[in-house]
């Protein structure tokens, strides 16, 4: 009799997290994890192209791809390059029209442009952005998960994010979201399953409930 095959996973982090914020998610024997890790881009790289690369990480056909925060929207561009099982994102969106206002006019205006400097001397800031206002009460906790910080990195990534041109949702993406996110407030989304009381930074505080669920959420048909 052969052994049944084990459901494979890749797991991507947000704009500028590690893969540590995976640390406590464990989906059970059935489930072969990989954790995906930030590359350095290249000068004026497209998001198209970057996650082109990005996707030469992967080596097992028909993976389930999870994409938490800016993650979510890497997942969901290389899912338009190879073959799927299924597309999860937490904490993300599902195309341009569901950032928040104050996202859509800095994007308008290119005011982001300014923030990756002040980050990196401003870890507060940089902590609020990318795990919303309530991290910051757990500043020295979020310190190990933001490694990524190099200013060509952080710079390319903040254009990508915010220059990403998807106008309509996946109808495939499964959208997983906290109803306390500040970073993408619940009233700018379509189509999510709720986490009640999740915040942005939700898959490092709320890991009871991603390892009863998501492995229910991969497999469910």
């Amino acid at each position: 009799m052969n052994k049944k095959q084990n459901t494979i996973v890749y797991l991507m982090p947000g704009l500028a997290a590690n893969e540590k914020v995976f640390d406590f998610i464990n989906l059970g024997e059935s489930f072969e994890v990989f954790k995906l890790c930030w590359i350095m881009p290249y000068k004026d790289e497209s998001l198209k192209h970057y996650c082109k690369r990005l996707a030469k990480k992967i080596k097992h056909e028909d993976p389930v791809l999870v994409g938490v925060s800016f993650g979510g929207i890497i997942v969901q561009e290389i899912s338009k390059i190879i073959s799927f099982k299924k597309v999860i994102i937490i904490s993300s969106v599902k195309s341009m029209h569901e950032y928040p206002i104050h996202m859509q006019i800095s994007r308008k205006t290119k005011a982001y442009k300014i923030f990756p400097v002040n980050w990196i001397d401003d870890f507060e800031a940089f902590v609020g952005f990318i795990f919303g206002p309530l991290a910051r009460k757990k500043m020295e906790h979020s310190r190990k998960y933001l490694s990524y910080r190099d200013p060509f990195y952080l710079e390319w990534a903040l254009d990508a994010f915010f220059n990403w041109k998807q106008k309509k949702p996946l109808n495939y993406v499964i959208h997983i979201h906290g109803t306390y996110d500040m970073v993408f407030p619940i009233i700018y989304l379509k189509k999510f399953i709720p986490l009640k009381g999740g915040t942005h930074a939700m898959i490092i505080f709320k890991k009871k409930w991603f390892n009863e669920n998501l492995p229910k959420i991969i497999l469910d048909d």
